[in-house]
């Protein structure tokens, strides 16, 4: 059995630009705020990029 890393998870949904809205986690649960850091993390940083692209 392999130990789910939620934030892992939620950095990996952002490189594959899913959107925050599909967090699998239950709202208000401690997975579903560590995806949901681990998708802005990620997002932030592409969207800064994009940014500097401008």
């Amino acid at each position: 059995m392999t130990d789910r890393d939620p934030f892992a998870e939620g950095e990996r949904a952002a490189r594959e630009r899913i959107p925050a809205e599909a967090n699998p986690y239950i709202d208000g649960s401690d997975e579903h705020a560590l995806w949901a850091t681990g998708h802005e993390k990620v997002a932030g940083a592409i969207d800064a990029r994009k940014s500097e692209r401008s």
